[in-house]
């Protein structure tokens, strides 16, 4: 539906203050921010007030705000990281992805025989780690140091890449009608040399947006050519069969300060125009990405489910279980003392943003039903918001033991 302009002004201006309002609600709640604006677009979707009904202009903004929140992901990426992982980071990564991807596939397609399709899109949607809820959670215990976060640190970098690769193939597999191992085998081809090639590209534009940046004359310059430049690996991104998000994500990670190869020798003595990439970018992300959370409440219409029916609940609760079970297994791996596999278990589970990526498209290609968008709404918001609680509450009492804990050679 669209709505003349004033309306559609009178819209964004509701829906931007409600994310503001619930996220600092959330926050102050002790509940990730990001819970909050998914809350807000519920209550003002059909399932509460129906104040809005998204229009097409609203969903142009939130597919910006998508692949604005992966290129902050990118950007945030540490490549450094994911060469210090070592062994151990890259057998929890692996494990804590393909684990909650069988599992959640193995509840949905043999359990409650689901189609195919579907049931990879739930299983892809278990497999993602909100590892920016769990850092924010390791830092407010002073645990941001601990040998148990710099294992779940590596693993999350190795987990984001794997995630969005797996994210391209579902996504090829959802506009080709089906399953097709040789569509998979171009997207990744594709993804390969798209990889490649766009740090190339980032670097030569960085040392264009450099040069311009210390003759410039008008505010704005630095904003302006790295948003085009996302937008620019957004269309190519969609141009080769992948999503439009995998360009932003690409983009991020090319343009990261940490991603030593090639924008970091380009910044490499100027860590101060780093920063300002940094900070003049964060603004935009931030007033986006809260756009495509709230659009996420907006499409999801819980008075349509049947709440009554035994099917939504045990169908939650065994995704739930799926999910739980699979990050928490992938600890097991490793060799640590039982204490520090737990909580780099309990570390891995929080869903977040990626999830709910998953999730949308999912909804979007039509290939989840508005029943089973609303069971992963429910388990990703679960793993959302009790993973924190059960790690504060794993640190608590048994934090005495982790912290004695000798740092071992990973």
């Amino acid at each position: 539906m669209e709505y003349p302009v004033h309306g559609f002004f009178l819209n964004l201006l509701i829906i931007l203050l409600s994310a503001r309002m619930f996220a600092e609600l959330a926050a102050l709640a002790r509940v990730p921010p990001v819970v909050g604006e998914l809350l807000a677009g519920v209550v003002l979707g059909p399932t509460a007030l129906g104040w809005i009904e998204p229009s097409q202009t609203i969903r142009m903004l939130a597919e910006i705000g998508i692949i604005l929140l992966l290129f902050e992901a990118g950007l945030e990426t540490d490549i450094r990281q994911l060469a210090r992982a070592g062994f151990k980071s890259s057998i929890v990564a692996i494990c804590g992805f393909a684990l909650p991807f069988v599992f959640g596939f193995l509840v949905s397609h043999e359990v409650f025989q689901r189609p195919m399709l579907e049931s990879l899109f739930i299983g892809g949607t278990l497999t993602a780690t909100s590892i920016g809820i769990t850092i924010r959670v390791l830092t407010d215990l002073h645990q941001r140091q601990s040998h148990e976060a710099q294992l779940v640190l590596g693993a999350a970098v190795i987990d984001d890449i794997l995630g969005v690769v797996l994210l391209a193939i579902l996504y090829e597999f959802s506009i080709g009608g089906g399953i097709s191992y040789v569509n998979a085998g171009r997207v990744l081809l594709f993804i390969a040399i798209f990889f490649l090639l766009a740090p190339i590209c980032a670097k030569l534009i960085s040392l264009v947006i450099r040069r311009f940046d210390e003759f410039s004359q008008t505010p704005g310059l630095i904003p302006t050519t790295v948003v085009s430049l996302v937008l620019f690996f957004a269309w190519l991104s969609h141009e080769i069969g992948a999503p439009e998000l995998l360009g932003g994500f690409a983009a991020g990670l090319a343009l990261s300060r940490r991603f030593f190869l090639p924008f970091g020798l380009a910044v490499h003595a100027g860590s101060e125009f780093a920063e300002r990439i940094d900070n003049q970018m964060r603004p935009i992300i931030y007033l986006f990405v809260p756009i495509f959370f709230v659009m996420v409440g907006l499409s999801l219409n819980l008075r349509t489910i049947d709440w009554t029916s035994p099917f939504i609940w045990v169908f939650s609760l065994s995704l739930i279980g799926a999910a739980i079970a699979g990050k928490l297994f992938s600890a097991l791996f490793i060799s640590e003392r039982w204490v520090t596999r737990f909580a780099v278990g309990l570390a891995m589970i929080p869903r977040g943003e990626v999830g709910l990526i998953f999730a949308e498209l999912g909804r979007t290609s039509n290939i989840l039903s508005n029943e089973i968008y609303a069971a992963l709404i429910i388990v990703i918001a679960f793993t959302t918001i009790f993973a924190p609680l059960l790690l504060k509450g794993y640190y608590n009492v048994l934090g005495s033991r982790l912290a004695a804990e000798p740092v071992r050679r990973r």
